[in-house]
């Protein structure tokens, strides 16, 4: 380490106010030698004292463990987080009282650590507790922890972190939604539905041979004894229930000017996160995306992760969509969802970017106007003033 490097290290120690102490003593003493007054270098000297007695509270080591917990990560915007940090002494000497600071977002809180004992004695933890409060969709970081270890008027101290920044997912207010349905025929390990089909895995019952019928789905044992017990010559052929996975992919526009209000945009989400939770309830895959958040193919925790990093930008919802049909080709079922004064076309060209197979519905959020489902150009439009018109609606458009 060079000589600048330790000098930096050096002043780095010194706090906003340890900083105004020494540049306070050393313009005294610039004064006091011009003018030769002496009771200025008596208050030069003081100042330059009271550094130098500060040095001795910066000497020694801080051995501990600091655990930070929360519980739980995850929550619903209005519920409160539990955070607790404990603080153990490691060293095989009792610690002298130090201040521990946990960066809570924007705020900071400060606790002050006793005295503990050395390592492996009574006494060598204590327990910080706080509660965090949620208002709003977003993420909250807690932490780093640092202790800070300085002289009683706060001139001069030694910063160490103990810990990194955990993160609080707030999720947006959610309402309960029925089943979205089956989906589209995807692989063969999906959900049964009440359409029939001549080849899958989902076994349901046997009927009478059909010229063009495979041969291969012949139940030999049942023809053999349908044709002892009647005597006419009849094949059955086994029938099966088509199995379904569907892919359910959300896509919420980003673009401020598509939106009469924040709220709206909130409200949005509100939807989004509801549609991804119901998703989860019913086994599907999920994607979201929404500007240059992303999370396709994964499980619908990851997705509602996304969704409250999510953010208004400059992407907008064609470019999105079409980064949702690139990075989830199985789509089977598409959530648009926009603001009042989204223009149409831009749902069109958002819808157009997902094969024709896929379902389709935009979700407008009009908090001007009364609860509605029409067509348009073939794609259905949901338009709904609040979170709480989205189950009827949602009901009666998926079925």
């Amino acid at each position: 380490m060079s000589p600048t490097d330790r000098a930096r290290g050096a002043w780095g120690v010194v706090n906003p106010l340890g900083r105004v102490v020494v540049a306070l003593g050393l313009l005294l003493a610039v004064v006091a030698g011009v003018a030769h007054w002496r009771e200025v270098a008596v208050l030069s000297a003081a100042c330059l004292l009271l550094m130098l007695l500060a040095l001795p509270f910066l000497v020694g080591r801080t051995s501990v463990r600091v655990d930070l917990r929360l519980q739980p990560e995850r929550v619903t915007a209005g519920e409160s987080v539990a955070a607790s940090v404990t603080v153990t002494n490691l060293a095989p000497r009792r610690m002298l009282p130090t201040l521990l600071e946990v960066a809570v977002g924007p705020l900071l809180h400060r606790y002050a650590v006793p005295a503990l004992g050395a390592a492996g004695r009574r006494g060598d933890s204590t327990e910080e507790n706080l509660t965090i409060r949620t208002e709003r969709r977003g993420v909250i970081p807690v932490g780093p922890v640092l202790t800070r270890r300085g002289d009683p008027l706060g001139l001069s101290s030694v910063d160490i972190r103990w810990t990194g920044v955990t993160e609080i997912m707030v999720r947006p207010p959610m309402v309960g939604l029925e089943a979205l349905g089956a989906g589209l025929l995807r692989d063969l390990e999906g959900v049964s539905t009440d359409a029939l089909s001549q080849s899958d895995l989902a076994f349901h019952a046997l009927r009478e041979y059909s010229p063009g019928d495979d041969l291969r789905h012949v139940h030999w044992r049942s023809s053999a004894k349908a044709m002892a017990a009647s005597g006419d010559t009849a094949l059955l052929v086994r029938q099966y229930l088509d199995t379904r996975r569907s892919h359910a992919t959300v896509v919420v526009d980003d673009d401020p000017g598509g939106w009469t209000t924040t709220e709206d945009f909130e409200t949005a989400m509100s939807v989004a996160a509801s549609i991804i939770r119901r998703s989860i309830l019913d086994e599907l895959d999920v994607s979201f995306v929404c500007g240059r958040r992303a999370a396709t193919g994964v499980s619908g925790h990851l997705a509602l992760d996304a969704l409250c990093r999510a953010e208004t930008g400059d992407v907008g919802l064609v470019r999105a969509a079409q980064r949702a049909a690139t990075a989830a080709p199985d789509t089977s079922v598409l959530f648009l969802l926009s603001g009042a004064l989204a223009p149409f076309a831009d749902l069109q060209r958002a819808a157009a970017a997902f094969p024709p197979e896929v379902r389709r519905f935009a979700l407008v959020v009009d908090p001007d106007a009364a609860p509605t489902v029409t067509e348009a150009a073939g794609l259905p439009v949901l338009r709904l003033a609040t979170k709480d018109d989205a189950p009827a609606l949602l009901q009666w458009s998926v079925r």
